[in-house]
């Protein structure tokens, strides 16, 4: 009897453990991609933009790959596995140099905004290409809802002047190499725990980064003021590896549509992070163009659901 107890009084336990660790966990996720944009654009503050980045999947790459060896010995280097760093490199390197070019000349706040159509583009990739769930009814409604508020968002570019334009098209560009390289990675048949995969793709990648910044950059900066160096170790640290592993985690324990909820509060609160702590500014184009994206992000996300409970109602 008593040990019956103790198992019952173990089990809550361990569920109340779990419940706090999901959401410590999530929590976590939204405090780390909220922060992201801001400290991209920090990072580059005083230094050549591609110093920022490289260093920052340096310390990544370095932290990653020291706790992988920590806790599975070894870095699986199989031809499957390489293929699935391959396509996470795309993402790293073909995702991150767009966003850190474009974060020059954009508020931080937008890189979120215009990150958070990355479900939709990747849903449809997805049902392009490797034939997941379909992409008609109210996920096309999504999207459409998104492409105006890329529109409206790109419209005011007339009264920014030029950079704002490319910047805006570098991190949408960053959105298209992101969506795919979540989409290659799933179509290729190999499980790999999560931190080894970013570790993978961090040493796959940084071959990229370094040749990069040894035919772009002006050199080695003189000086790194203090902001832009804690900027790229959080980066590095935080951004890089604990939010993989966070994110990671919530989709094996939670359900997708709980997870995608992230995408629709991070643009808001990374345009709230970027006017308190950066003075950005947000125009009526910023704003009515953020609307409709997470306005397509919610029908993409929840329409069919939305529109089955109207239709049991009527």
């Amino acid at each position: 009897m008593s040990d019956t107890v103790i198992q019952q009084a173990s089990g809550r336990s361990d569920n109340r453990g779990n419940k706090w660790l999901l959401f410590l966990a999530y929590l976590a996720v939204v405090i780390i991609w909220s922060t992201t944009p801001i400290a991209i654009k920090w990072s580059s503050d005083g230094v050549n933009f591609l110093f920022g980045v490289a260093l920052r999947m340096f310390i990544g790459m370095c932290l990653a790959s020291v706790l992988v060896l920590l806790l599975y010995k070894k870095i699986i280097f199989n031809r499957n596995a390489s293929k699935v760093y391959v396509a996470a490199a795309l993402a790293l390197f073909g995702g991150m140099m767009p966003v850190y070019w474009g974060a020059q000349y954009i508020p931080s706040g937008l890189v979120s905004v215009i990150f958070g159509i990355t479900p939709i583009v990747t849903g449809y990739l997805a049902w392009r290409y490797i034939h997941e769930s379909s992409f008609h009814g109210m996920k096309i409604l999504g999207a459409v809802a998104g492409i105006v508020g890329l529109a409206v968002i790109f419209i005011d570019s007339r009264g920014v002047g030029e950079h704002y334009f490319y910047g805006v098209a570098a991190v949408f560009l960053a959105v298209l190499l992101h969506s795919g390289s979540a989409v290659w990675v799933k179509s290729i048949p190999c499980e790999l725990p999560p931190l080894m995969l970013v570790a993978g793709g961090l040493l796959y990648s940084m071959p990229l980064f370094i040749v990069s910044y040894l035919l772009l950059s002006p050199g080695l900066p003189e000086m790194v003021p203090t902001r832009t160096l804690m900027s790229i170790t959080y980066l590095g640290v935080v951004g890089s590896v604990l939010g993989f592993v966070c994110y990671y985690y919530l989709l094996r324990h939670l359900q997708t549509s709980t997870v995608a909820l992230i995408t629709l509060i991070t643009p808001v609160t990374a345009l709230w992070i970027g006017y308190f702590f950066n003075n950005e500014s947000m125009s009526l184009h910023m704003y009515v163009g953020t609307c409709f994206v997470l306005l397509g992000l919610g029908l993409h996300q929840w329409g069919a659901t939305l529109y089955r409970l109207l239709c049991r109602k009527l």
